[in-house]
Protein backbone atom coordinates (compact mmCIF):
# COMPACT_ATOMS: atom_id res chain seq x y z
CA UNK A 1 0.00 0.00 0.00
CA UNK A 2 3.18 2.50 0.85
CA UNK A 3 3.70 2.50 -3.26
CA UNK A 4 0.11 4.12 -4.30
CA UNK A 5 -0.01 7.79 -4.13
CA UNK A 6 -3.62 8.90 -2.81
CA UNK A 7 -5.00 12.37 -3.38
CA UNK A 8 -4.27 14.74 -0.83
CA UNK A 9 -6.80 15.54 1.82
CA UNK A 10 -7.00 19.34 2.93
CA UNK A 11 -4.93 21.76 2.04
CA UNK A 12 -2.93 20.95 -1.17
CA UNK A 13 1.28 21.64 -1.76
CA UNK A 14 1.76 24.47 -4.19
CA UNK A 15 3.39 22.17 -6.69
CA UNK A 16 -0.08 20.42 -6.53
CA UNK A 17 -2.04 24.08 -6.88
CA UNK A 18 -0.14 24.73 -9.84
CA UNK A 19 -0.99 21.99 -11.70
CA UNK A 20 -4.64 21.81 -10.31
CA UNK A 21 -4.67 25.35 -12.08
CA UNK A 22 -2.46 24.67 -15.24
CA UNK A 23 -5.51 23.13 -16.93
CA UNK A 24 -7.79 25.92 -16.54
CA UNK A 25 -4.71 28.58 -17.43
CA UNK A 26 -3.97 27.20 -20.24
CA UNK A 27 -7.82 26.75 -21.26
CA UNK A 28 -8.27 30.20 -20.73
CA UNK A 29 -5.39 30.94 -21.96
CA UNK A 30 -5.91 29.77 -25.77
CA UNK A 31 -9.47 31.88 -25.68
CA UNK A 32 -7.66 35.22 -24.14
CA UNK A 33 -4.24 34.80 -26.47
CA UNK A 34 -6.49 34.76 -29.35
CA UNK A 35 -8.10 38.39 -28.62
CA UNK A 36 -4.38 39.42 -27.61
CA UNK A 37 -3.21 38.57 -31.23
CA UNK A 38 -6.01 40.06 -33.02
CA UNK A 39 -5.72 42.91 -31.35
CA UNK A 40 -2.25 43.29 -31.74
CA UNK A 41 -2.37 42.56 -35.41
CA UNK A 42 -4.85 40.95 -37.82
CA UNK A 43 -2.67 38.69 -39.23
CA UNK A 44 -1.14 37.21 -36.04
CA UNK A 45 -5.00 36.72 -34.91
CA UNK A 46 -6.15 34.77 -38.19
CA UNK A 47 -2.85 32.43 -38.62
CA UNK A 48 -3.79 31.45 -35.41
CA UNK A 49 -7.28 30.92 -35.96
CA UNK A 50 -5.94 28.90 -39.01
CA UNK A 51 -3.64 27.08 -37.25
CA UNK A 52 -5.75 25.41 -35.25
CA UNK A 53 -8.63 24.83 -37.34
CA UNK A 54 -6.54 22.69 -39.44
CA UNK A 55 -5.62 21.27 -36.57
CA UNK A 56 -9.16 20.29 -36.08
CA UNK A 57 -9.06 19.18 -40.17
CA UNK A 58 -6.58 16.77 -39.35
CA UNK A 59 -8.05 15.05 -36.44
CA UNK A 60 -11.10 14.92 -38.09
CA UNK A 61 -9.82 12.83 -41.06
CA UNK A 62 -8.36 10.75 -37.96
CA UNK A 63 -11.15 10.25 -36.14
CA UNK A 64 -13.28 9.40 -39.14
CA UNK A 65 -10.84 6.73 -40.06
CA UNK A 66 -10.17 5.40 -36.27
CA UNK A 67 -14.24 4.94 -36.07
CA UNK A 68 -14.86 3.08 -38.91
CA UNK A 69 -11.80 0.86 -38.36
CA UNK A 70 -13.08 0.87 -34.53
CA UNK A 71 -16.61 -0.27 -35.80
CA UNK A 72 -15.59 -2.98 -38.54
CA UNK A 73 -12.93 -4.66 -35.65
CA UNK A 74 -15.90 -4.96 -33.34
CA UNK A 75 -17.84 -6.18 -35.58
CA UNK A 76 -15.67 -9.16 -36.70
CA UNK A 77 -14.76 -9.94 -32.99
CA UNK A 78 -18.92 -10.00 -32.55
CA UNK A 79 -18.47 -13.25 -35.07
CA UNK A 80 -16.32 -15.14 -33.25
CA UNK A 81 -17.22 -17.77 -30.85
CA UNK A 82 -14.79 -16.69 -27.96
CA UNK A 83 -16.76 -19.68 -25.85
CA UNK A 84 -15.02 -22.33 -27.99
CA UNK A 85 -12.13 -20.62 -28.19
CA UNK A 86 -11.51 -20.20 -24.58
CA UNK A 87 -12.27 -24.16 -24.15
CA UNK A 88 -10.02 -24.92 -26.71
CA UNK A 89 -6.87 -23.69 -24.02
CA UNK A 90 -8.08 -26.33 -21.30
CA UNK A 91 -5.90 -29.02 -23.39
CA UNK A 92 -4.04 -26.24 -25.74
CA UNK A 93 -1.94 -29.14 -27.28
CA UNK A 94 -5.18 -31.23 -28.23
CA UNK A 95 -6.38 -28.18 -29.83
CA UNK A 96 -3.16 -26.77 -31.71
CA UNK A 97 -2.67 -30.42 -33.11
CA UNK A 98 -6.08 -30.17 -34.49
CA UNK A 99 -6.44 -26.90 -35.65
CA UNK A 100 -2.68 -26.28 -36.73
CA UNK A 101 -2.72 -25.81 -40.60
CA UNK A 102 -6.65 -25.30 -41.68
CA UNK A 103 -7.45 -22.38 -43.00
CA UNK A 104 -8.25 -19.24 -41.31
CA UNK A 105 -12.29 -19.01 -40.88
CA UNK A 106 -12.34 -15.84 -38.19
CA UNK A 107 -11.08 -12.74 -36.82
CA UNK A 108 -7.57 -13.04 -34.91
CA UNK A 109 -7.48 -16.47 -35.75
CA UNK A 110 -4.14 -17.31 -36.73
CA UNK A 111 -2.48 -15.75 -33.44
CA UNK A 112 -5.38 -17.80 -31.57
CA UNK A 113 -3.00 -20.39 -33.14
CA UNK A 114 0.01 -19.35 -31.96
CA UNK A 115 -1.57 -18.67 -28.78
CA UNK A 116 -2.61 -22.53 -28.53
CA UNK A 117 1.13 -23.51 -29.46
CA UNK A 118 2.62 -21.09 -26.72
CA UNK A 119 0.58 -22.18 -23.55
CA UNK A 120 0.82 -25.77 -25.36
CA UNK A 121 4.47 -25.17 -24.87
CA UNK A 122 4.76 -23.53 -21.63
CA UNK A 123 5.26 -25.72 -18.10
CA UNK A 124 2.86 -26.93 -16.32
CA UNK A 125 0.65 -24.44 -13.90
CA UNK A 126 2.66 -21.86 -15.71
CA UNK A 127 -0.52 -20.72 -17.80
CA UNK A 128 -4.09 -21.02 -15.66
CA UNK A 129 -6.21 -22.91 -17.24
CA UNK A 130 -9.94 -21.58 -18.05
CA UNK A 131 -11.50 -23.85 -16.02
CA UNK A 132 -9.60 -21.81 -12.85
CA UNK A 133 -10.60 -18.32 -13.58
CA UNK A 134 -13.69 -16.92 -11.99
CA UNK A 135 -15.25 -13.81 -12.79
CA UNK A 136 -16.52 -11.53 -10.11
CA UNK A 137 -19.22 -8.83 -11.20
CA UNK A 138 -19.69 -5.93 -9.06
CA UNK A 139 -22.96 -4.32 -9.86
CA UNK A 140 -23.05 -0.54 -8.03
CA UNK A 141 -26.63 1.37 -7.11
CA UNK A 142 -27.89 3.82 -5.26
CA UNK A 143 -31.20 4.82 -5.35
CA UNK A 144 -32.10 2.68 -8.68
CA UNK A 145 -35.17 1.00 -9.45
CA UNK A 146 -35.79 -2.44 -9.81
CA UNK A 147 -36.52 -1.38 -13.74
CA UNK A 148 -33.00 -0.80 -14.45
CA UNK A 149 -31.45 -3.19 -12.31
CA UNK A 150 -33.11 -6.52 -13.56
CA UNK A 151 -32.30 -5.80 -17.45
CA UNK A 152 -28.94 -5.95 -16.25
CA UNK A 153 -28.73 -8.99 -14.43
CA UNK A 154 -30.88 -10.69 -16.94
CA UNK A 155 -27.66 -9.31 -19.59
CA UNK A 156 -25.64 -11.16 -16.77
CA UNK A 157 -27.34 -14.28 -17.32
CA UNK A 158 -27.52 -14.29 -21.38
CA UNK A 159 -23.45 -14.19 -21.09
CA UNK A 160 -22.21 -17.47 -22.59
CA UNK A 161 -19.41 -17.49 -19.13
CA UNK A 162 -20.31 -20.67 -16.82
CA UNK A 163 -22.63 -19.38 -14.64
CA UNK A 164 -21.02 -21.26 -11.59
CA UNK A 165 -17.80 -19.46 -12.21
CA UNK A 166 -19.48 -16.28 -11.41
CA UNK A 167 -19.35 -14.28 -8.57
CA UNK A 168 -21.97 -11.55 -8.41
CA UNK A 169 -22.06 -8.62 -5.94
CA UNK A 170 -24.67 -6.24 -5.27
CA UNK A 171 -22.49 -2.99 -3.81
CA UNK A 172 -25.31 -0.82 -2.52
CA UNK A 173 -25.09 2.35 -0.23
CA UNK A 174 -26.58 2.94 3.15
CA UNK A 175 -27.55 6.15 2.29
CA UNK A 176 -30.02 4.86 -0.16
CA UNK A 177 -32.15 4.04 2.85
CA UNK A 178 -34.71 1.58 2.97
CA UNK A 179 -35.42 1.57 -0.52
CA UNK A 180 -32.34 0.85 -1.78
CA UNK A 181 -32.03 -2.07 1.19
CA UNK A 182 -35.11 -3.86 -0.30
CA UNK A 183 -34.00 -3.47 -3.97
CA UNK A 184 -30.84 -5.11 -3.08
CA UNK A 185 -32.43 -7.65 -1.21
CA UNK A 186 -35.30 -8.36 -3.87
CA UNK A 187 -32.24 -8.68 -6.33
CA UNK A 188 -30.48 -11.38 -3.38
CA UNK A 189 -33.97 -13.52 -3.55
CA UNK A 190 -34.70 -13.63 -7.48
CA UNK A 191 -31.12 -13.99 -8.57
CA UNK A 192 -28.66 -15.89 -5.72
CA UNK A 193 -29.76 -19.59 -7.17
CA UNK A 194 -28.70 -18.47 -10.51
CA UNK A 195 -25.34 -17.75 -10.13
CA UNK A 196 -22.74 -19.97 -8.77
CA UNK A 197 -21.98 -16.97 -5.65
CA UNK A 198 -24.39 -14.15 -5.13
CA UNK A 199 -23.15 -11.19 -2.10
CA UNK A 200 -24.39 -8.41 -0.89
CA UNK A 201 -21.95 -5.61 0.23
CA UNK A 202 -23.26 -2.38 1.81
CA UNK A 203 -21.23 0.50 1.68
CA UNK A 204 -21.29 2.27 5.50
CA UNK A 205 -22.17 6.18 4.96
CA UNK A 206 -19.75 8.97 6.23
CA UNK A 207 -16.79 7.56 6.28
CA UNK A 208 -13.52 10.06 7.14
CA UNK A 209 -12.52 10.98 4.52
CA UNK A 210 -14.22 9.55 1.44
CA UNK A 211 -15.72 11.60 -1.16
CA UNK A 212 -19.23 10.55 -1.32
CA UNK A 213 -19.58 8.37 -4.80
CA UNK A 214 -18.69 5.11 -6.37
CA UNK A 215 -15.06 5.17 -5.40
CA UNK A 216 -15.88 4.24 -2.38
CA UNK A 217 -18.66 2.22 -2.79
CA UNK A 218 -16.78 -0.40 -5.40
CA UNK A 219 -13.90 -0.61 -2.72
CA UNK A 220 -15.76 -1.81 0.22
CA UNK A 221 -17.15 -4.47 -2.44
CA UNK A 222 -13.77 -5.18 -2.99
CA UNK A 223 -12.66 -5.89 0.90
CA UNK A 224 -16.12 -7.97 0.72
CA UNK A 225 -15.30 -10.00 -1.93
CA UNK A 226 -11.70 -10.54 -1.18
CA UNK A 227 -12.96 -11.85 2.10
CA UNK A 228 -15.97 -14.03 0.46
CA UNK A 229 -12.66 -15.06 -1.97
CA UNK A 230 -10.75 -16.34 0.76
CA UNK A 231 -13.11 -18.44 2.57
CA UNK A 232 -14.36 -20.07 -0.76
CA UNK A 233 -10.17 -20.95 -0.64
CA UNK A 234 -10.29 -19.10 -4.61
CA UNK A 235 -6.75 -18.25 -5.61
CA UNK A 236 -6.74 -13.75 -5.93
CA UNK A 237 -5.14 -14.15 -8.92
CA UNK A 238 -7.66 -16.51 -10.59
CA UNK A 239 -10.61 -14.12 -10.05
CA UNK A 240 -10.87 -11.27 -12.55
CA UNK A 241 -12.96 -8.60 -11.31
CA UNK A 242 -15.46 -6.09 -13.52
CA UNK A 243 -17.05 -3.26 -12.26
CA UNK A 244 -20.59 -1.95 -13.78
CA UNK A 245 -22.84 0.77 -13.43
CA UNK A 246 -26.29 -0.66 -12.64
CA UNK A 247 -27.04 0.14 -16.32
CA UNK A 248 -24.22 -1.86 -18.13
CA UNK A 249 -25.35 -4.72 -20.21
CA UNK A 250 -22.45 -6.83 -21.19
CA UNK A 251 -22.32 -8.52 -24.59
CA UNK A 252 -23.09 -12.30 -24.33
CA UNK A 253 -19.06 -13.13 -25.39
CA UNK A 254 -17.31 -10.36 -23.10
CA UNK A 255 -16.71 -12.32 -20.19
CA UNK A 256 -15.15 -15.07 -22.69
CA UNK A 257 -12.47 -12.53 -24.16
CA UNK A 258 -11.61 -11.14 -21.01
CA UNK A 259 -10.76 -14.66 -19.75
CA UNK A 260 -9.15 -15.39 -23.27
CA UNK A 261 -6.80 -12.32 -22.72
CA UNK A 262 -6.31 -13.03 -19.19
CA UNK A 263 -4.75 -16.85 -20.07
CA UNK A 264 -2.99 -16.03 -22.89
CA UNK A 265 -1.20 -12.95 -21.69
CA UNK A 266 1.85 -13.47 -18.70
CA UNK A 267 2.03 -9.98 -17.29
CA UNK A 268 -1.71 -10.66 -16.31
CA UNK A 269 -1.42 -9.01 -13.21
CA UNK A 270 -0.04 -5.52 -15.30
CA UNK A 271 -3.44 -5.66 -16.93
CA UNK A 272 -6.65 -3.88 -17.61
CA UNK A 273 -9.15 -4.86 -20.09
CA UNK A 274 -11.45 -1.73 -21.45
CA UNK A 275 -14.45 -2.88 -23.08
CA UNK A 276 -15.94 -0.65 -25.89
CA UNK A 277 -18.34 1.11 -24.00
CA UNK A 278 -21.86 2.05 -26.15
CA UNK A 279 -24.15 3.89 -24.79
CA UNK A 280 -27.61 2.17 -26.35
CA UNK A 281 -29.51 0.87 -24.36
CA UNK A 282 -32.38 3.26 -24.46
CA UNK A 283 -31.22 5.30 -27.69
CA UNK A 284 -34.58 5.71 -28.72
CA UNK A 285 -36.36 6.79 -26.15
CA UNK A 286 -33.43 9.84 -25.02
CA UNK A 287 -34.17 13.23 -26.57
CA UNK A 288 -32.22 14.43 -29.18
CA UNK A 289 -29.28 16.45 -27.07
CA UNK A 290 -28.52 13.61 -25.68
CA UNK A 291 -28.71 11.09 -28.40
CA UNK A 292 -25.75 13.35 -30.15
CA UNK A 293 -23.83 12.98 -26.53
CA UNK A 294 -24.07 9.10 -26.40
CA UNK A 295 -23.45 8.35 -29.55
CA UNK A 296 -20.01 10.49 -29.63
CA UNK A 297 -18.91 9.33 -26.44
CA UNK A 298 -19.86 5.64 -28.24
CA UNK A 299 -17.73 6.92 -31.07
CA UNK A 300 -15.05 8.17 -28.77
CA UNK A 301 -14.95 4.74 -27.43
CA UNK A 302 -14.48 2.87 -30.43
CA UNK A 303 -11.68 5.06 -31.23
CA UNK A 304 -9.99 4.53 -28.07
CA UNK A 305 -10.06 0.68 -29.12
CA UNK A 306 -7.72 1.07 -32.38
CA UNK A 307 -5.50 3.62 -30.10
CA UNK A 308 -3.79 1.36 -27.49
CA UNK A 309 -1.02 3.41 -26.39
CA UNK A 310 -3.57 6.07 -25.21
CA UNK A 311 -6.36 4.07 -23.99
CA UNK A 312 -7.52 4.48 -20.13
CA UNK A 313 -10.01 2.80 -17.84
CA UNK A 314 -12.85 4.27 -18.60
CA UNK A 315 -16.36 3.38 -16.64
CA UNK A 316 -16.72 -0.62 -16.47
CA UNK A 317 -13.20 -2.11 -16.79
CA UNK A 318 -11.93 -5.59 -15.21
CA UNK A 319 -8.71 -6.03 -13.85
CA UNK A 320 -6.77 -9.12 -11.54
CA UNK A 321 -8.34 -9.35 -7.97
CA UNK A 322 -4.83 -10.01 -6.59
CA UNK A 323 -3.56 -6.69 -8.21
CA UNK A 324 -6.50 -5.25 -6.85
CA UNK A 325 -5.97 -6.23 -3.22
CA UNK A 326 -2.22 -5.14 -3.48
CA UNK A 327 -3.51 -1.16 -4.73
CA UNK A 328 -5.70 -1.21 -1.78
CA UNK A 329 -8.45 -1.38 -4.74
CA UNK A 330 -10.01 1.91 -6.18
CA UNK A 331 -9.45 5.24 -4.84
CA UNK A 332 -12.09 6.99 -2.49
CA UNK A 333 -11.04 10.31 -2.75
CA UNK A 334 -11.96 11.27 -6.68
CA UNK A 335 -15.22 10.92 -8.25
CA UNK A 336 -13.76 9.72 -11.22
CA UNK A 337 -12.24 6.58 -10.03
CA UNK A 338 -12.45 4.61 -13.13
CA UNK A 339 -9.96 6.67 -15.17
CA UNK A 340 -7.87 7.45 -11.95
CA UNK A 341 -7.42 3.48 -11.59
CA UNK A 342 -5.06 4.27 -14.72
CA UNK A 343 -2.61 6.15 -13.08
CA UNK A 344 -3.11 4.77 -9.63
CA UNK A 345 -2.16 0.88 -11.52
CA UNK A 346 0.62 2.70 -13.57
CA UNK A 347 2.35 4.21 -10.56
CA UNK A 348 2.20 1.11 -8.35
CA UNK A 349 3.49 -0.97 -11.25
CA UNK A 350 6.39 1.37 -12.00
CA UNK A 351 5.26 2.03 -15.06
CA UNK A 352 5.06 -1.55 -16.77
CA UNK A 353 1.29 -1.75 -16.73
CA UNK A 354 -1.69 -1.50 -19.66
CA UNK A 355 -5.20 -1.14 -21.07
CA UNK A 356 -5.53 -4.10 -23.16
CA UNK A 357 -8.61 -3.38 -25.42
CA UNK A 358 -11.62 -5.38 -25.39
CA UNK A 359 -13.53 -5.30 -28.26
CA UNK A 360 -16.37 -6.38 -27.28
CA UNK A 361 -19.41 -3.96 -25.94
CA UNK A 362 -21.05 -3.40 -22.99
CA UNK A 363 -24.16 -1.24 -23.86
CA UNK A 364 -24.92 1.62 -21.13
CA UNK A 365 -28.03 3.96 -21.17
CA UNK A 366 -28.08 7.31 -22.38
CA UNK A 367 -28.83 10.20 -20.66
CA UNK A 368 -32.48 10.07 -19.60
CA UNK A 369 -34.94 11.15 -16.58
CA UNK A 370 -38.62 12.19 -15.90
CA UNK A 371 -38.69 15.19 -18.24
CA UNK A 372 -37.27 16.87 -20.78
CA UNK A 373 -35.36 19.52 -18.12
CA UNK A 374 -34.33 17.28 -16.12
CA UNK A 375 -32.64 15.14 -18.58
CA UNK A 376 -30.54 18.33 -20.36
CA UNK A 377 -29.83 19.03 -16.55
CA UNK A 378 -28.84 15.39 -15.58
CA UNK A 379 -26.53 15.50 -19.17
CA UNK A 380 -24.78 18.52 -17.73
CA UNK A 381 -24.35 16.85 -14.24
CA UNK A 382 -22.94 13.95 -15.91
CA UNK A 383 -20.84 15.35 -18.77
CA UNK A 384 -19.19 17.72 -15.59
CA UNK A 385 -18.37 15.07 -13.43
CA UNK A 386 -16.60 13.35 -16.45
CA UNK A 387 -14.79 16.47 -16.82
CA UNK A 388 -13.16 16.91 -13.53
CA UNK A 389 -10.67 14.02 -15.17
CA UNK A 390 -8.62 17.25 -15.07
CA UNK A 391 -7.79 17.03 -11.39
CA UNK A 392 -6.11 13.98 -12.47
CA UNK A 393 -3.61 16.68 -14.16
CA UNK A 394 -2.38 17.65 -10.49
CA UNK A 395 -1.88 14.06 -9.40
CA UNK A 396 0.48 13.08 -12.05
CA UNK A 397 2.18 16.33 -12.92
CA UNK A 398 3.21 16.18 -8.87
CA UNK A 399 3.73 12.47 -8.99
CA UNK A 400 6.47 13.31 -12.13
CA UNK A 401 8.48 15.11 -9.37
CA UNK A 402 8.06 12.77 -6.45
CA UNK A 403 10.81 11.08 -4.51
CA UNK A 404 8.52 8.25 -5.20
CA UNK A 405 8.58 8.23 -8.56
CA UNK A 406 9.60 4.95 -10.08
CA UNK A 407 7.71 5.63 -13.90
CA UNK A 408 10.76 6.68 -16.43
CA UNK A 409 10.44 10.13 -17.66
CA UNK A 410 9.74 9.12 -21.23
CA UNK A 411 7.07 6.58 -20.01
CA UNK A 412 5.16 9.29 -18.21
CA UNK A 413 5.88 12.94 -19.85
CA UNK A 414 4.50 11.85 -23.07
CA UNK A 415 0.95 10.50 -20.99
CA UNK A 416 1.15 13.62 -19.43
CA UNK A 417 0.73 15.72 -22.58
CA UNK A 418 -1.95 13.63 -23.62
CA UNK A 419 -3.89 14.18 -20.67
CA UNK A 420 -3.27 17.79 -20.53
CA UNK A 421 -3.94 18.43 -23.99
CA UNK A 422 -7.00 16.43 -23.91
CA UNK A 423 -8.35 18.83 -21.64
CA UNK A 424 -7.60 21.91 -22.84
CA UNK A 425 -8.65 20.87 -26.25
CA UNK A 426 -12.05 19.80 -24.76
CA UNK A 427 -12.96 22.63 -23.42
CA UNK A 428 -11.23 25.68 -25.75
CA UNK A 429 -11.44 23.79 -29.34
CA UNK A 430 -14.85 24.52 -29.80
CA UNK A 431 -15.60 28.06 -28.61
CA UNK A 432 -12.50 29.14 -30.73
CA UNK A 433 -13.61 27.32 -34.01
CA UNK A 434 -16.93 28.47 -33.81
CA UNK A 435 -16.21 32.46 -33.25
CA UNK A 436 -12.52 32.83 -33.82
CA UNK A 437 -13.05 33.82 -37.37
CA UNK A 438 -14.58 36.83 -36.82
CA UNK A 439 -12.28 37.97 -34.08
CA UNK A 440 -9.45 39.34 -36.46
CA UNK A 441 -12.07 41.26 -38.09
CA UNK A 442 -13.95 42.66 -35.52
CA UNK A 443 -10.57 44.81 -33.97
CA UNK A 444 -9.73 45.42 -37.58
CA UNK A 445 -12.78 46.15 -39.40
CA UNK A 446 -11.43 49.47 -41.08
CA UNK A 447 -8.14 47.67 -41.82
CA UNK A 448 -7.65 46.28 -45.67
CA UNK A 449 -6.20 43.04 -44.73
CA UNK A 450 -7.59 40.70 -46.67
CA UNK A 451 -6.70 37.46 -44.85
CA UNK A 452 -8.63 38.79 -41.88
CA UNK A 453 -12.07 40.13 -44.20
CA UNK A 454 -11.91 36.86 -45.44
CA UNK A 455 -10.59 34.49 -42.79
CA UNK A 456 -14.67 34.00 -41.29
CA UNK A 457 -15.34 32.57 -45.29
CA UNK A 458 -12.16 30.64 -44.95
CA UNK A 459 -12.48 28.57 -42.28
CA UNK A 460 -16.17 28.18 -42.63
CA UNK A 461 -14.79 26.39 -46.48
CA UNK A 462 -12.10 24.13 -44.22
CA UNK A 463 -15.04 23.08 -41.61
CA UNK A 464 -17.34 21.80 -44.18
CA UNK A 465 -14.22 19.75 -45.50
CA UNK A 466 -13.90 18.72 -41.75
CA UNK A 467 -17.57 17.96 -41.61
CA UNK A 468 -16.38 14.43 -42.93
CA UNK A 469 -16.48 13.27 -39.75
CA UNK A 470 -19.83 14.63 -38.83
CA UNK A 471 -21.13 12.67 -42.10
CA UNK A 472 -19.23 9.50 -41.02
CA UNK A 473 -20.90 9.48 -36.92
CA UNK A 474 -24.23 10.11 -38.39
CA UNK A 475 -24.32 6.85 -40.72
CA UNK A 476 -22.58 4.84 -37.88
CA UNK A 477 -24.91 6.11 -35.51
CA UNK A 478 -27.68 4.73 -37.71
CA UNK A 479 -26.03 1.06 -38.01
CA UNK A 480 -25.55 1.12 -34.39
CA UNK A 481 -29.49 1.34 -33.32
CA UNK A 482 -30.47 -1.84 -31.32
CA UNK A 483 -33.98 -2.79 -32.95
CA UNK A 484 -36.64 -0.43 -33.12
CA UNK A 485 -39.49 -0.07 -30.29
CA UNK A 486 -42.86 -1.09 -31.64
CA UNK A 487 -44.46 1.43 -30.24
CA UNK A 488 -42.16 4.00 -32.76
CA UNK A 489 -42.86 4.55 -36.12
CA UNK A 490 -40.38 3.81 -38.77
CA UNK A 491 -40.08 7.42 -39.30
CA UNK A 492 -38.29 8.28 -36.17
CA UNK A 493 -34.89 6.88 -37.69
CA UNK A 494 -35.21 10.16 -40.56
CA UNK A 495 -34.83 12.35 -37.01
CA UNK A 496 -32.27 10.29 -35.86
CA UNK A 497 -30.32 11.21 -38.62
CA UNK A 498 -31.21 15.27 -38.48
CA UNK A 499 -30.57 15.28 -35.20
CA UNK A 500 -26.64 15.69 -35.57
CA UNK A 501 -27.62 19.50 -36.98
CA UNK A 502 -27.50 20.41 -33.17
CA UNK A 503 -24.03 18.44 -32.97
CA UNK A 504 -21.67 21.93 -33.35
CA UNK A 505 -23.94 23.43 -30.64
CA UNK A 506 -23.93 20.78 -28.24
CA UNK A 507 -20.23 20.91 -28.64
CA UNK A 508 -20.28 24.57 -26.99
CA UNK A 509 -23.21 24.29 -24.59
CA UNK A 510 -22.47 20.75 -23.34
CA UNK A 511 -18.78 19.33 -23.98
CA UNK A 512 -16.87 23.16 -23.50
CA UNK A 513 -19.16 24.67 -21.14
CA UNK A 514 -18.74 21.48 -18.82
CA UNK A 515 -15.05 21.50 -18.90
CA UNK A 516 -14.71 25.04 -18.76
CA UNK A 517 -17.08 24.34 -15.41
CA UNK A 518 -14.59 22.02 -14.13
CA UNK A 519 -11.47 23.39 -14.44
CA UNK A 520 -12.28 26.63 -13.08
CA UNK A 521 -13.59 25.14 -9.95
CA UNK A 522 -9.99 23.27 -10.06
CA UNK A 523 -8.52 26.71 -10.89
CA UNK A 524 -10.31 27.85 -8.02
CA UNK A 525 -10.42 24.88 -5.36
CA UNK A 526 -13.48 24.63 -5.16
CA UNK A 527 -13.42 20.54 -5.46
CA UNK A 528 -15.94 18.42 -5.79
CA UNK A 529 -16.43 16.19 -3.00
CA UNK A 530 -19.33 14.52 -4.26
CA UNK A 531 -20.52 12.18 -6.97
CA UNK A 532 -23.50 13.70 -8.70
CA UNK A 533 -25.97 10.19 -9.69
CA UNK A 534 -27.05 10.36 -13.50
CA UNK A 535 -31.20 10.06 -13.04
CA UNK A 536 -32.25 6.88 -14.73
CA UNK A 537 -35.36 6.83 -15.64
CA UNK A 538 -37.27 3.69 -17.62
CA UNK A 539 -39.62 4.27 -20.51
CA UNK A 540 -42.33 2.09 -20.58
Amino acid sequence: MSKVIEIPVGKRTPLYRFFEILPGLLSYGMIILLFVLSAVNPVLGSCYILLIVIINLVKAVGIAFRTVQGYKMTQKCSKVNWSKRLNELENAQDSYDRLAGTKKTSYDYDQHLRNLCMVAAAEEGYFPKPSEIYHAVIVTMYNESLDVLVPTMESLLKTTYPKERMIIVIAYEERGGEEGEKVAKTLEKNYKKRFGHFILAKHPDGIKHEVIGKGGNITNAGYVLQEYVKEKDIRYSNVIVTTLDCDNRPDKCYFDIVAYEYVVHEDRKRLSYQPVSLFTNNIWDAPAVTRVVASTNSFWNLICTMRPHTLRNFASHSQSLDALVEMGFWSTRTIVEDGHQYWRSLFYFDGDYEVLPIRAPIYQDAVLSDTLWKTLKAQWVQLRRWDYGASDVAYVGTYMFSKKRTVKWGVIIPKFIRLLDGHVTLAAMAPIIAFGGWIPLIFHYDTRDLLSHNLPMVVSYIQTVAAIGLFVSLILSLRMLPPRPARYKKSKKIWMAVQWIIAPVIAIVYSSACAFYSQTRLLLALYMEKFDVTDKAVKK
